[in-house]
């Protein structure tokens, strides 16, 4: 008798028609999953699952604003039509980024972001918790960033909803170790990507400084989706996919005045030339 081939695994990633979004889905797709590209750009789902489907078949596009939760629900009702049984991992990367202190940020952009990034997050990990409850299996990735540990000033309202995202995944994988859910939230740094594509802010002068960090970046997103699968695979919760920052992070921990004098000095050259 034949041995019957063995269901492929499947990921559900948001944001996922670009950047490291994408980045990730062509890094699980080259594992064996089939993967679900949900974007807000529905032409930027199609081209990516094309792009996957020159991999391996079975991939398909789902638009979705996963500031909306009736769209996020919406998602979820077109996923269970492909996936009626459900899947295995469950990327919340979707993500914008804003610039400018607290003072002079407005407040539509604190909405803003808090609604995609932060909200974003919380409508995935909701809509999607009762399937993982009943599977007794999985993995969640949410990915935060490294503004969220860093107390960087110039990115305040960014920076907000990124050290949300850690203390969200940090009780969520309390809530999820009973039921065998695994949960990871990734915080990189800067890298080779569009996130700036579509920010907002009146800090100029560090959205500047951020757009020269990407391009002198070594790494770039498939790099960093390529730690990311790797460290999630190992069962890490917090990745943090460069070096520097994994120093960076102890350093802040371990002495954080050292650290803080350390950041004031960074951005007192930074502000010298700007």
């Amino acid at each position: 008798m034949r041995e019957t081939e063995a269901a492929p695994r499947r990921a559900l990633i948001t944001g996922a028609g670009s950047g490291l979004g994408l980045a990730l889905a062509k890094r699980y797709a080259q594992a064996g999953y089939v993967i679900a590209v949900a974007d807000m750009n529905m032409d930027r789902a199609k081209s990516a699952s094309e792009q996957l489907n020159a991999i391996r078949p079975g991939h398909f596009p789902v638009e979705v604003d996963v500031a909306d939760a009736a769209s996020v629900e919406r998602m979820r009702d077109e996923v269970n039509q492909h996936w009626p049984e459900g899947f295995d991992v469950l990327i919340n990367n979707a993500g914008v980024a804003t610039a400018g202190s607290c003072a002079d940020s407005s407040l539509e952009d604190w909405h803003w972001v808090i609604g995609i990034n932060l909200m974003g997050v919380v409508h995935g990990i909701k809509t999607f918790a009762p399937m993982f409850h009943r599977r007794r299996s999985g993995h969640i990735i949410s990915t935060a960033s490294f503004a969220g540990l860093a107390g960087a000033p110039g990115i305040a309202s960014y920076s907000t909803t990124k050290a949300a995202v850690v203390a969200l995944s940090e009780s969520v994988r309390a809530e999820m170790h009973r039921h065998q859910v695994g949960v990871s939230v990734v915080c990189p740094s800067f890298f080779k990507t569009n996130l700036l594509e579509t920010a907002r802010g009146t800090d100029n002068g560090f959205r500047g400084f951020a757009a020269t960090l990407m391009e002198r970046a070594k790494e770039t997103a498939d790099d960093i989706a390529d730690y990311i699968f790797k460290a999630a695979a190992r069962g890490e919760f917090m990745i943090i996919p460069t070096a520097p920052e994994r120093l960076r992070w102890r350093l802040k921990r371990f002495l954080p005045n050292v650290y803080f004098r350390k950041l004031m000095q960074m951005y007192a050259k930074l502000a010298a030339k700007t």
